[in-house]
């Protein structure tokens, strides 16, 4: 049987709190924003993110050692998905938003669907359609 190694990871949201004087919100943001002082921060292990794979590699302990192998996307981190099909989604609609005259409405119907049921998996935090 085949042996793989995985790299997985989740993110651990790391925060300080921490008083600006400003005169608005927006420009305590600002400063909070830009404030690079961390000496302070506290880690939140009771929000840690979802665990997903960031690499594989087929063999025992290969990881980096050789070439990766691709990973099902809907093993990837949720916000990746949706930000990697993003530009899928947004060129179907500027497609469909064209010329409509021009439009091979069954042509792109076939492209849209997949395209839907794959937003929605994400949606829903399911494995992408076959």
């Amino acid at each position: 049987m085949p042996i793989f190694t995985i790299e997985t990871t989740y993110r651990l949201p790391v925060y300080r709190q921490r008083s600006y004087e400003a005169a608005s919100l927006a420009e305590a943001c600002r400063l909070a924003i830009e404030d690079d002082d961390w000496d302070n921060e506290k880690r939140d292990y009771e929000t840690a993110g979802e665990t997903y794979v960031t690499g594989a590699w087929e063999g025992r302990d290969t990881a980096y050692s050789g070439p990766s192998v691709p990973v099902p996307s809907h093993y990837r981190e949720t916000l990746q998905r949706k930000a990697d099909h993003f530009e899928v989604l947004l060129g179907l609609v500027k497609v469909l938003s064209g010329n409509d005259e021009a439009l091979d409405r069954a042509y792109w119907r076939e492209r849209a669907l997949p395209a839907i049921a794959k937003a929605e998996a994400i949606l829903a935090g399911a494995r992408d359609p076959d």
